[in-house]
């Protein structure tokens, strides 16, 4: 006779198998895509906009599916490999350090912007300020852009401590081209923002080009003091026990893709990015050896 009590015993067994049909759901299948990860550098709408064709691409040439995924921070990104939520993912230089510390993430595959595979900061002042060299630094005002920006706080704090420069006042403008308005309208004597050569025409690159629509005249009143040393471009990052296969997938297709005219004009709106060069972790060494420099705990960041 069949009863309540085997019902359940069926239903438990059933129950069994069917999670453990879907634990073994491979990644890359359709019910357990492989999720890759944006680092909101830029708005989230523009991010998801271009990233369809993408991933319609990468899964056409991969035979995976693929999901994409944009927190609201770097640090979301961060912990997103941690958790698994992420399987690769294109970060900013410091969020990759954090991941690959606590995490084991490891890079692969670095961006080029205008024919680079680095970037750069620079300390800006107002041309009335007085400031011509870091030394005329001291006792001035200065507005750094966010405590994780590589560009915008950690190289040119570097370049501060370096020249035994005390500040009178720092404050965080946030975003690079507040930063250039605060020094354009002499709320700070100074700032730090991110630094990007001229074209070849001599069209600026760098932060103070975000405001030239609403100050035409900002390359006549705010002026580079100096660059900091090479930074290297954000990387592509694996989880650290990512299917080798899916990784060997995924860097051939992305590459093809950026190969295409199509694929160039999605990552320029992106992340301004023109192509693609292999890397590796000790590629990151220099800045890792930065950020000790100058006393910024990882751990702390990490939290």
């Amino acid at each position: 006779m069949f009863t309540m009590k085997n019902s359940t015993l069926l239903l438990a067994l059933l129950t069994t198998l069917f999670v453990g049909c879907v634990k073994e759901d491979k990644l890359g299948s359709a019910s357990n895509p492989v999720k890759l990860y944006f680092t909101p550098s830029v708005d989230a709408d523009t991010i998801a906009s271009n990233s369809q064709e993408f991933i319609q691409f990468l899964e056409k040439e991969t035979g995976l599916f693929f999901k994409t995924g944009i927190p609201t921070n770097y640090i979301a990104v961060v912990e997103a490999f941690g958790s698994k939520r992420a399987d690769i993912g294109v970060m900013n230089s410091f969020g990759y350090i954090l991941a690959h510390q606590k995490y084991g993430a490891t890079a692969k595959l670095r961006v080029l912007r205008y024919g680079h595979d680095y970037y750069q900061g620079q300390i800006i002042a107002h041309v009335d300020s007085g400031i011509t060299s870091a030394k005329d630094l001291q006792g001035k005002k200065f507005a750094f852009t966010d405590p994780s920006s590589t560009s915008g706080y950690m190289f040119p704090l570097k370049i501060i401590k370096d020249n035994n420069v005390e500040l009178s006042n720092t404050t965080f403008g946030i975003k690079h081209d507040n930063v250039v308005t605060m020094v354009y309208q002499k709320q700070v004597d100074a700032g730090a923002t991110y630094y990007s050569a001229p074209s070849e025409d001599g069209t600026i690159r760098d932060a103070r080009s975000r405001v030239k629509t609403q100050f035409p005249d900002v390359e006549d009143k705010v002026k580079i003091v100096t660059i900091t040393e090479k930074i290297p471009n954000d990387p592509f990052v694996f989880r650290k026990d990512l299917d080798p296969a899916i990784t060997t997938k995924f860097i051939s297709a992305v590459k093809k893709f950026l190969g295409t005219e199509a694929g160039q004009k999605i990552f320029k709106n992106i992340y301004s990015v023109e192509g693609l060069v292999d890397t590796t972790d000790a590629d990151y060494d220099g800045l890792r050896a930065m950020i000790k420099s100058v006393g910024i705990d990882i751990e702390s960041k990490l939290k």
